[in-house]
């Protein structure tokens, strides 16, 4: 999906976890790291019990260079897989946090 089309909902009112996910999964896709980070911590804010916005941000954060960030918004999401019995994103959140250890 169009960042921007997001982005104008957001500015519309239409602000919340779901929009801030999809924006920060579309300038993520994009190349648009900061733009993208953005967004992902402002998903996290609105719902830090979900996964997804956690992961992403992580992502985000590794491919800016910033591994201390990956880790820090991957282990949260760790935390947060395990309070909600989500089995596959904690497997791929301690994949990706061990993949950073090597």
């Amino acid at each position: 999906m169009n960042p921007e089309a997001i982005e104008q909902l957001i500015d519309q009112g239409r602000d919340g976890y779901e929009a801030r996910l999809a924006a920060g999964q579309a300038r993520l896709k994009s190349g648009d790291l900061d733009k993208a980070i953005e967004h992902l911590e402002k998903a996290t804010a609105f719902k830090p019990d979900q996964t997804m916005a956690w992961q992403e941000l992580g992502r985000a954060r590794n491919e800016s260079g910033d591994t201390g960030g990956a880790r820090e918004a991957w282990q949260r999401g760790l935390e947060a897989a395990r309070d909600n019995g989500d089995k596959q994103a904690e497997k791929v959140m301690t994949v990706w946090l061990k993949r950073l250890e090597r």
